[in-house]
């Protein structure tokens, strides 16, 4: 039976399906790893610093993004971990990135299939899973999201989390409280957040779709992801036959150094930093124009036309004149 909210109306559901099918807005594995460095840099977090790394936990492949920031109350968490929920904003006129309560459920689901996720805020410790394993292993019909606080200071469990623990101890990479214990401890301050990825995904040839052997400091795409994406830019008429592909299209160590236009975060990949290299100040031709428009007393008819290849043609384009009262008396000309 249907939950009913307190109006006695059916609350809508969400299938389990769906955290696969949001992680394909994600076509790129490096743009889902964006998502969590921009959650842990924005505003509200204010990391200092962002650790990403590759571990064996339990004989299994897993990916880790730990930061340093303002962690999250049990309350955040689950917020975090439902969909469309968000209390980011500009600080001091710094904007947020995220908007819109969606990028950790679309990164996270794209890296792989599940996902732990450890925090604490000084008082309250709390760990949350989203995993679509789980979900397909009890055949559930809803997205269910175990969380399970701890006292900070005493480490005892809350009382009404215990089905919450049993499920994360049963159905992920930690099979006791120990090791949850030893996952906060790993997190370098007295507040921070670490995410714990498995279940990689995988390509076609059924290997993992990133590369972590061939660079111990990096994460790359592996040879046959650089073929394809050779081939695809090249279609699209993005690449010269001549033109190599970009080395931040297949490395993230590039791709993160050119990520920010003003790094507010030092992100560590895998034990060595990201040097950021500010594209505004390596531009090989740089120019200023200072937009000033001259203002006439009079009306004057403005055409405007589009050179292409081939000859001149009109384009459809929609023009303000700038004249003294132009915004008052909603003068406007279409061409």
């Amino acid at each position: 039976m249907a939950r009913l909210s307190e109006h006695g109306i059916r609350l809508s559901a969400m299938s389990p399906s769906f955290l696969n099918s949001n992680s394909t807005s994600h076509t790129w594995p490096f743009s889902a790893v964006a998502e969590l460095t921009d959650n842990a840099s924005d505003p509200g977090v204010c990391a200092k610093q962002i650790w990403i790394d590759v571990v064996q936990e339990s004989g299994r492949l897993c990916l880790t993004v730990t930061d340093n920031g303002c962690s999250m109350t049990p309350n955040k968490l689950h917020k975090m971990l439902s969909f469309g929920f968000t209390e980011k904003g500009s600080v001091k006129f710094i904007q947020s990135i995220g908007v819109y309560g969606n990028g950790f459920k679309s990164g996270s689901m794209r890296l792989g299939r599940d996902a732990l996720i450890f925090t604490k805020n000084g008082g309250c410790q709390t760990v949350g899973m989203l995993s679509q394993t789980y979900l397909e292993n009890i055949k559930a019909q809803a997205v269910i999201v175990p969380i399970v606080p701890f006292n900070q200071q005493t480490n005892i469990l809350h009382e009404d989390s215990k089905a919450s623990l049993a499920a994360i101890l049963e159905h992920s990479m930690v099979t006791s409280v120990e090791q949850i214990h030893a996952h906060f401890d790993s997190i370098p301050s007295k507040k921070g957040t670490k995410i714990l990825i498995w279940n990689i995904r995988r390509g076609k040839d059924g290997e993992p779709e990133m590369d972590f052997e061939t660079d111990v400091t990096d994460i790359r795409l592996p040879p046959i992801q650089i073929e394809e994406l050779k081939k695809g830019l090249r279609s699209r008429g993005s690449l010269k036959v001549e033109q190599i592909v970009p080395e931040m299209q297949y490395s993230l160590r590039a791709y993160l150094s050119i990520l920010y236009l003003k790094p507010r975060t030092q992100i560590i990949l895998r034990g060595k930093k990201i040097i950021p290299k500010l594209i505004s100040k390596r531009l090989t031709h740089i120019e200023h124009d200072v937009y000033k428009p001259h203002f006439s007393v009079s009306l004057h008819c403005l055409c405007v036309c589009l050179y292409v290849e081939g000859g001149m043609k009109p384009s459809h384009c929609l023009v303000s004149l700038f004249l003294p009262d132009a915004a008052q008396n909603n003068v406007f000309c279409c061409f």
